[in-house]
């Protein structure tokens, strides 16, 4: 066999072994978010991708460890949304910068619900891991660190200032997740309130000019896919306190 082909075959191996550690993350993904982390089993896994679990346990050493790596790219991938905006605009106005970046965040959650709970919604069992730093809460706080640096904002604290607007952001990206059925407003209008309100609060003397947001009458991926389940149950959905 010659050297050529050994490599051939390596790489064919590491593709289909990619791929299948790929196909089991979707998988898991999918039950934990409908079964919870304590009803997950392996071989519930297992069974949906249809192997042994003893082979699952050659990619994931246990529950906690496909979790945690669930967790991991979910974080990636709302890092890779960002990554555009990171890169190109990073000399733009800050306060037009933080506000888009807040509407990535956004649309990044209501386009990718599964990933979004695993980064910040569902939780597993056991201790509490330790607050990791992450690329996108770093941009977050540069950011808000820059508007203060150039005095857009009022003298406040950076810390509190980016665990205000997070907090703000995370809320709403959450509850159009979890409540879809609630009769929303326009989620489009919902958004650029939210988003505006947080950021420009901070304003150094008064309100700045607003950026663009979606259209105020744009319905979101969220809303298009519940849609017709919330017109049906919106009579009643309407009679319950949010």
């Amino acid at each position: 066999m010659t050297n050529g082909h050994k490599m051939s075959t390596h790489l064919r191996r590491e593709k289909y072994r990619q791929e299948l550690r790929r196909t089991i993350l979707d998988a898991a993904s999918e039950l934990f978010v409908r079964e919870g982390y304590k009803s997950f089993s392996m071989r519930k896994l297992a069974q949906r991708v249809d192997c042994s679990h003893a082979y699952i346990y050659l990619h994931f050493k246990d529950k906690q460890h496909l979790f945690d790596c669930l967790v991991e790219d979910s974080f990636t991938q709302l890092a890779q949304a960002l990554q555009r905006l990171q890169n190109g605009d990073r000399r733009k106005d800050p306060i037009s910068l933080l506000k888009k970046a807040a509407r990535i965040y956004i649309d990044f959650g209501l386009r990718n619900p599964s990933a979004y709970e695993f980064a910040f919604i569902i939780r597993r069992t056991g201790p509490a891991r330790p607050w990791k730093p992450h690329p996108t809460f770093a941009f977050l706080r540069n950011t808000i660190k820059r508007c203060v640096d150039e005095k857009r904002f009022r003298a406040v604290n950076v810390d509190t200032a980016t665990q205000a607007i997070w907090a703000a952001v995370h809320g709403v990206t959450s509850l159009l997740i979890l409540r879809p059925s609630f009769p929303w407003v326009a989620t489009g209008k919902l958004i650029g309130q939210v988003v505006d309100s947080a950021v420009d609060s901070l304003v150094a003397g008064g309100i700045s000019e607003s950026q663009p947001g979606p259209d105020p009458e744009a319905r979101s991926p969220m809303k298009k896919r519940t849609r017709s389940a919330s017109a049906a149950s919106r009579p009643a959905a309407s009679k319950r306190t949010a």
